[in-house]
């Protein structure tokens, strides 16, 4: 038999009785509601919402010790706001948890302050940057202890399928070599970037940009604390932001085919060493190297997967299963949390009354595509596009970049609406695209100003071209967030 945990059983709104039964249900008879796959950011926090409205949830997770990862550190402002919403702000809690207030772009040694705007009482915002897995063990946790919540130890196989209609109709499940079955109304699959059922049942595939390559700094003094950094030099960005009392990740971005991480040029570490280590603050440096000389090596890739529309009857994708963006603005998981504000709202009892009732569920999914955009699409766009002009590798891209950097010097709304977008604050395309062209208009003023009197036509002329690239750089990430 697999590791079966339960919630205490009580409610306010089903009898003992029939909470005995719906428990034996789960623990016998394997069958709920609701069946998750993935106790991960989004499987517990669906598991926790979908519980607390009385659904029948039953939560499958391949092994229940604390995961070790170096991405899903950083919880924007917009993504503590939805946990709060769930219910959850107290998973932040007892963590070591770390304040975020904003960002520090440091350009070729020059640092410029981001901080999160105040509010209208005066409060500024914040997020919270953690070591993953113990914000996750907080999740598994507070789904354990949800009435009407099961969470099952098992490896999720394949799932169950109605030969005549396509309607899934549950898992299957390996424990310890025993076959076993999960039977649910409705199935949600959170299996994360590497996921097993997405080729079948979703039709993009990821695109893998980079590879995030991290390391772990003990006691290391930046510039700006409490404060994520990026870090922007002749190499692709680096990303730094601590995550508990001692403990600082920096992620640094390698590209497939970099020259400077070349075997010739002493591969990974040789780019470590030559390439990012000069463009840290100097008073970060010292924990770099020992790092560098001590410390674990640790990658992953990084990825685009823009959403679409589920129509698969008895079936949601969701997490980064569904949808990806490069992690440089730490915007997954507000993503995610978003996500199952939503899908709990559409999806509610009084929305759907049965869950097996799949031509609602259908039709509540479409709606589910086109509002999660509120939350989901800016935060992608962004990603995107500042990857792009992070990692500049032409001249045109990097007049963008400059003129990034001195658009966010000028503070006031180049600054507070701009990192609104990141944090998840402002939610409106149209600002984003804004921002992003206003950008480019200024760093061709820049290049025009810049420019000795006899060359100041050509680098007019040349400001075509930088519009043109930017147009390149936001449009299809546009698109990808328009189309169905």
């Amino acid at each position: 038999m697999p590791m079966i945990l339960d919630s205490p059983a009580s409610s306010s709104t089903t009898s003992l009785l029939e909470k005995d039964e719906r428990e034996e249900r789960r623990r016998v008879h394997h069958e709920a509601d609701i069946i998750i796959v993935g106790a991960g950011i989004v499987g517990c926090a669906a598991a926790v919402a979908f519980g607390r409205q009385g659904r029948s949830v039953i939560l499958l997770e391949r092994s229940l010790k604390e995961p070790d990862r170096i991405v899903g550190e950083l919880l924007q402002p917009g993504g503590v706001d939805a946990l709060e919403k769930l219910g959850l702000a107290d998973c932040l809690e007892d963590i070591d948890a770390v304040p975020c207030y904003g960002y520090s772009v440091i350009y070729y040694n020059d640092p410029v302050e981001i901080p999160y705007p105040k509010d209208k009482a005066g409060k500024r915002p914040e997020g919270r940057s953690f070591h993953h897995g113990r914000f996750i063990q907080k999740l598994r946790t507070a789904a354990m202890k949800t009435p009407n919540v099961t969470v099952v130890e098992s490896t999720v196989t394949d799932v169950v399928k109605n030969g005549w209609t396509g309607q899934i109709l549950g898992v299957e499940c390996t424990t310890k070599s025993a076959q076993d079955y999960y039977f649910g109304a409705l199935t949600i699959i959170s299996d994360g970037y590497a996921s097993k059922f997405r080729k079948e049942f979703i039709p993009n595939a990821p695109e893998v940009r980079s590879k995030f390559w991290a390391l772990e700094l003990i006691d290391a003094e930046l510039p700006a604390p409490k404060h994520g950094h990026v870090i922007l030099s002749d190499g692709p960005p680096t990303l730094i932001y601590q995550i508990g009392s001692h403990e600082t990740r920096i992620l640094c971005d390698i590209p497939e085919k970099l020259a400077s991480a070349s075997v010739a040029n002493g591969g990974v570490k040789g780019h470590l060493r030559n390439v990012v280590l000069p463009s840290l603050p100097k008073c970060t440096r010292p924990s770099f190297e020992l790092a560098i000389e001590h410390g674990k090596f640790r990658s992953m890739p990084n990825s685009f997967l823009h959403p679409s529309t589920q129509k698969t009857p008895g079936m949601i994708i969701l997490g980064d299963a569904m949808n990806m963006r490069h992690p440089l603005t730490g915007g997954g998981m507000t993503v995610a949390f978003k996500d199952v504000v939503l899908l709990r709202q559409l999806l509610s009892p009084e929305n759907v009354p049965a869950l097996d009732d799949t031509n609602v569920v259908v039709k509540q999914m479409q709606r589910f595509h086109w509002k999660r955009k509120h939350g989901s699409s800016v935060i992608n766009i962004l990603a995107m596009a500042l990857y792009s002009l992070f990692a500049a590798d032409d001249p045109n891209l990097k007049v963008l970049q400059r003129g990034c950097f001195k658009y966010f010097q000028r503070g006031g709304a180049c600054v507070d609406e701009p990192v609104s977008l990141l944090a998840g604050i402002i939610v409106h395309p149209a600002v984003l695209v804004y921002h992003f062209f206003a950008v480019a208009m200024y760093g061709i003023w820049i290049k025009i100003s810049e420019a000795p009197l006899a060359q100041k036509p050509l680098a007019a002329l040349s400001g075509f071209a930088v519009i043109w690239t930017a147009v390149c750089v936001i449009g299809p990430y546009l698109v990808s967030e328009l189309r169905w």
